[in-house]
């Protein structure tokens, strides 16, 4: 989705002792490198970034809503009229990504393809929880605890920042899917948070936005309350950062589009001036490069394969038996269900006016995933990542947002002991005044969770439900191939992180 554009907020400094990190599992951050090595040096960055909290998610809309509403008017209008004068019908009209009539003929965009290096897309954003009760207010949930939704609004704002960073103000750039969350290692109470990230691979018109959101050390005696037992998840066991500050890893797929003719453009190449970039950027093709080999195996194309269809048939049998009470009772799919409906307000709205801001959705989709996983558990679950999910279509201002939640997939918790919960989320929308039955799909988003009960399971009795459950089975087995893999699957290579830190920070004319 869209993204929101901070470029009349920010605030330009000099350049400083940060650099983009390369956001592996159990590899010391480039922050720490820097600090061991004593040195001080500085990042070559064209446009250092330091983009203030209080704005990150106060989106700098174009136009007040009513000034929006009046110009789409405007141009429906004239858009049917030259449909009617063409001899066309004026509801066939083209429309783009955020809903308005697509402008034909115009000059196309074109961006300044001038190669940029991984620094000059570089953005800090600190929220500095210690010294500000009401930022903490904003962003607590009802037990006291980081309401995690509230981040993921500003991570994808964020992204957007970075991704503009890159191409400029020109191109709207969309959120086309969210890679990977990750939870690193624990919070166990508040404590100023720095989110970081950068553009770390660039396809023709797609960007790979790279994120880490890291722990402040603060001083112990401060006031705010501790997260306790049920705070939040200790980070995948084996996953720490070597001194425990890394809290999540983030990686966006933005992609850059024209704004009249609402097609994607070329944007930007990265600049690679040393090895370890070089090595950043093939890490971003090899996901590319998965993410396209994944596809070609999905199950809307790929029949199952033998050993899936082997356990479709098992799986169906021991439902049979469930039935008949021969087996112990494991909860059906169906069973696992929950839903929401929404009206999409226009104070959701991303910088370009028309279609709701990613963040909302991320926000959204994640506390109903909870609350899935929670009903399943009958217990408190703790987010351990949000998986490949994608942004299929725009949700226009104004549109019914249908959410549908249901369990997945379980397994048990490697290795710690408790069950893997797998939830995923479907997005759909349509128009107030449409009949039933003309819900678009909109996305899919895929969370897990750790419960701490042993044993749980979800069983699917449909052909639909069994394709889900194999997806989801699929979904879990690649997230343990990079977990175990030091971040191996899914392309994530190993990096030589040292000298990454001595080129970054290197002295540079």
């Amino acid at each position: 989705m869209p993204t929101s554009h901070l470029s009349s907020q920010i605030r330009n400094g000099t350049p400083r002792n940060i650099a983009p990190t390369l956001l592996y599992p159990r590899r010391p951050s480039l922050f720490n490198l820097l600090e061991k090595s004593g040195g001080e040096r500085q990042l070559h960055t064209s446009q250092p970034v330091k983009a203030e909290y209080r704005t990150l998610k106060n989106i700098q809309h174009k136009r007040t809503w009513l000034s929006a509403l009046k110009t789409r008017q405007e141009l429906e209008a004239k858009a049917a009229a030259k449909e009617l004068v063409d001899g066309k019908a004026a509801g066939k009209l083209k429309r783009g990504i955020d809903g308005l009539p697509v402008v034909e003929g115009g000059e196309p965009l074109r961006l300044d393809l001038t190669p940029k290096r991984m620094g000059d897309s570089l953005v800090t954003f600190s929220l500095p929880f210690r010294k500000d009760e009401w930022l903490v207010d904003s962003y607590v949930n009802a037990n006291g605890q980081l309401r995690l939704g509230s981040l993921f609004e500003d991570l994808d704002a964020l992204a957007g920042q970075i991704a503009y960073q890159h191409t400029g103000p020109g191109p709207t750039t969309v959120t086309a899917a969210v890679d990977r969350i990750s939870i690193i290692s624990p919070l166990r109470s508040f404590c100023d948070l720095s989110l970081t990230g950068f553009v770390s691979y660039v396809g023709r018109s797609s960007m790979e936005v790279t994120i880490e959101v890291r722990k402040v050390s603060t001083p112990p005696s401060s006031p705010l309350p501790d997260a306790g037992r049920d705070g939040f998840l200790d980070g995948e066991v084996g996953e720490q950062d070597a001194d425990g500050d890394m809290f999540m890893t983030c990686f966006f797929t933005m992609v850059a589009l024209d704004p009249s003719s609402k097609r994607p453009i070329a944007v930007p190449p990265l600049l690679l001036e040393t090895p370890e970039e070089e090595q950043i950027f093939a890490r971003g093709e090899a996901n590319k490069q998965t993410k396209l080999a994944t596809s070609k195996l999905s199950l809307d194309k790929q029949t199952p394969n033998d050993e899936e269809s082997d356990l479709i048939h098992a799986l169906h049998l021991k439902a049979k038996a469930i039935r008949k009470g021969v087996e112990p009772a494991v909860p059906f799919m169906g069973a696992t269900k929950h839903s929401s409906t929404q009206l999409m307000q226009p104070q959701y709205r991303n910088r370009h006016s028309y279609m709701i801001f990613g963040g909302y959705l991320l926000s959204s989709t994640f506390e109903l995933a909870f609350v899935c996983a929670s009903a399943f558990a009958r217990s408190r679950p703790r987010f351990v990542s949000l998986d490949p999910s994608t942004f299929e279509q725009p949700v226009p201002v104004g549109s019914i947002l249908y959410l549908e939640a249901c369990v997945a997939y379980t397994e048990p918790a490697w290795p710690k002991e408790g069950t893997r919960v797998q939830v995923r989320v479907e997005s759909k929308i349509r128009m107030p005044g449409g009949a039933a039955g003309e819900e678009k799909g909109t996305g899919v988003f895929n969370y897990t969770f750790w419960c701490e009960e042993e044993g749980l399971g979800v069983m699917p009795v449909t052909y639909e439900e069994f394709m889900v459950f194999v997806d989801a089975r699929r979904r879990a087995g690649r997230q343990r191939e990079w977990v175990e893999g030091h971040g191996q699957g899914e392309g994530h290579g190993k990096m030589q992180v040292e000298g990454v830190a001595r080129e970054w920070f290197g002295n540079r004319n």
